[in-house]
């Protein structure tokens, strides 16, 4: 089973991980929208904005930085990837 978790950057942006503690995305303040921006990372470790393993994900909107929100409109899709 996938579970995602968030760490607070500001109170703007919580980065969202994977179990094993891969980064893959960000949750983002935009206005009043919350919305996950997928991550990803090319061979040289540079940053790959709206790609890794949830690109598919990329701009699903949440109502709140809320670790249980997350997997529950998330975590279910992240699974089946």
């Amino acid at each position: 089973m996938t579970t995602l978790s968030l760490t607070a950057v500001n109170a703007n942006v919580h980065s969202v991980h994977l179990a094993d503690g891969s980064h893959v995305g960000n949750l983002k303040r935009i206005g009043a929208l919350w919305k996950f921006k997928a991550v990803g990372y090319d061979a040289a470790g540079g940053v790959v904005p709206g790609g890794g393993p949830l690109t598919h994900l990329h701009n699903t909107p949440l109502t709140a930085p809320d670790a249980a929100e997350l997997n529950a409109e998330l975590g279910s899709i992240a699974r089946d990837n």
